[in-house]
């Protein structure tokens, strides 16, 4: 009999510039279950975020956490200029054939809310929910420029403890999370690198990142307010109230545009809720299991 509980790893090849590469995923839940709740994660993050939130709605769907590509233990791209959301997107579309879901509900925190709201409205999309976190068409220019001040630098930690450290300075707006929480969040975040750990992601996700301008921004911003009105899904967004990359204004527009989201704000939380906390992890239960 299949534990629900137990972690599940593969990987699919998906095709790029360059050729194919290998992005890995983590499964929890009965491998048969028709019903496919996909978890993709933040900008420098990787798919085992979501274990909390996966065993918890494991009893209800087959949970798939990808690792995107450049990622945790997905490969890393020979072109750095391909760590885009189109291609994302495109690597998601060959993730879904092979798992050959029926039906399908995203959780997207940032960057994995981007790349849900690109799927999300395409053509024929097998999503059938959507829960878009701490994110939505409009970006604030100021929350990019503080997270590119870190984003690919070079880093060496002796010990776990250490490597934690200096994750949480960086991620103290994810709100209050007890030792024991940080510390299962920030292991699968780290490489061994000789006589300690090093980031487990490709440096190179800082090449593209970092020719963002304002003016970028603006226009995908447009682009992004577009595929939002045309979505037809039930769509919730979660914002943490203190948040610097999503607004409060903005998540009040996406209740009146678009699909019209159901809008939830957590206090004491900034950029981005990490949905190890129960509250958290209610909010999102009630509306994928909601009628």
């Amino acid at each position: 009999m299949n534990n629900a509980l137990t972690p599940r790893f593969d990987s699919v090849q998906c095709l790029d510039a360059r050729g194919l590469h290998r992005m890995a995923y983590v499964e929890w839940g009965d491998p048969a279950n028709p019903k496919v709740l996909v978890c993709a994660h933040g900008l420098a993050r990787q798919g085992r975020d979501f274990d909390t939130l996966a065993q918890a709605m494991a009893g209800e769907y087959r949970v798939v956490c990808p690792d995107v590509v450049g990622r945790g233990r997905s490969d890393w791209l020979a072109d750095p200029m391909g760590y885009a959301i189109p291609h994302y997107v495109a690597d998601m579309v060959t993730l879904l054939a092979r798992l050959n879901a029926q039906e399908v509900h995203w959780f997207g925190t940032s960057m994995g809310g981007l790349i849900g709201l690109g799927l999300a409205s395409l053509k024929g999309s097998p999503i059938g929910k959507l829960v878009l976190n701490d994110v939505g068409p409009r970006i604030e220019f100021e929350s990019l420029q503080r997270i590119g001040q870190y984003l690919g630098a070079p880093a060496h930690w002796a010990t776990l403890d250490e490597a934690a450290d200096a994750l949480w300075a960086i991620s103290e707006s994810f709100g209050p999370h007890t030792r024991a929480q940080w510390l299962a969040l920030s292991a699968p975040q780290l490489r061994p690198d000789g006589d300690g750990f090093k980031p487990h992601y490709d440096p190179g996700i800082a090449l593209p990142f970092g020719l963002v301008t304002r003016e970028i921004t603006a226009a995908g911003e447009a682009m992004a307010w577009q595929a939002y009105e045309g979505l037809r899904c039930p769509t919730l967004v979660l914002r943490g109230a203190e948040s610097d990359l999503l607004s409060r204004e903005t998540a009040a527009e996406m209740a009146r545009r678009g699909p019209k989201a159901t809008v939830h704000e957590f206090p004491g939380v900034g950029h981005a809720p990490t949905l190890v906390q129960a509250d958290q992890i209610e909010v999102v239960r009630r509306f994928l299991l909601a009628p």
